[in-house]
């Protein structure tokens, strides 16, 4: 059964969105970085990280219902077998919206995920196809879908050169605590 590609709904889809973000988040900390990325990533989801990112999303949402883009497989569970009412979040994309565009000057693709089982079979294609959409939607000063991809995670840096995305800058981050 192909996964339906539709608008993040918080009553049906908040358990199975947060699920799939734990999977994106520990993924990051794990393929890339190193123990201390992924032991980084792995502190910062506590239930008050849970509850003050979906609040997040929901003000995202209110801002444009399509900033926020699920797969949803009713055939099977998805990350963490969190199983939404009526499917499995196996999915999703999230892009910020149209108010939040000046901080690139452009359309801003904040994360996009799909469950292991799911790579390969076009749900992510359908997923940034949603993404495009929006953002060809919004009016931006640069027309642009910018998002940020650490060189080191081959699979994403393929998927999106296939999409035509390239090198547009490069990103620096220094810790806070640091003086």
């Amino acid at each position: 059964m192909t996964p339906e590609i539709r608008p993040y709904d918080r009553e049906r889809d908040a358990d199975g969105l947060y699920a799939a973000k734990v999977a994106f988040e520990r993924g990051l900390g794990e393929s890339t970085g190193g123990d201390g990325k992924a032991a980084a990533y792995a502190e910062k989801l506590t239930d008050t990280y849970r509850e003050r990112w979906l609040d997040w999303v929901d003000r995202c949402v209110a801002a444009d219902p399509r900033c926020v883009t699920v797969a949803v497989d009713g055939s099977a569970d998805g990350p963490g077998d969190e199983a939404a009412a009526d499917g499995a979040v196996v999915g999703y994309v999230f892009v910020l919206p149209e108010r939040l565009a000046v901080i690139w000057d452009a359309a801003v693709l904040n994360e996009l995920y799909v469950a292991p089982e799911h790579r390969g079979t076009g749900v992510a294609d359908d997923l940034l196809g949603a993404a495009l959409d929006l953002a060809a939607d919004q009016e931006l000063p640069l027309d642009r879908l910018v998002l940020d991809v650490d060189p080191a995670n081959d699979r994403a840096r393929g998927f999106y050169d296939r999409h035509g995305f390239e090198p547009w800058g490069e990103m620096v981050a220094r810790p806070l605590d640091d003086s």
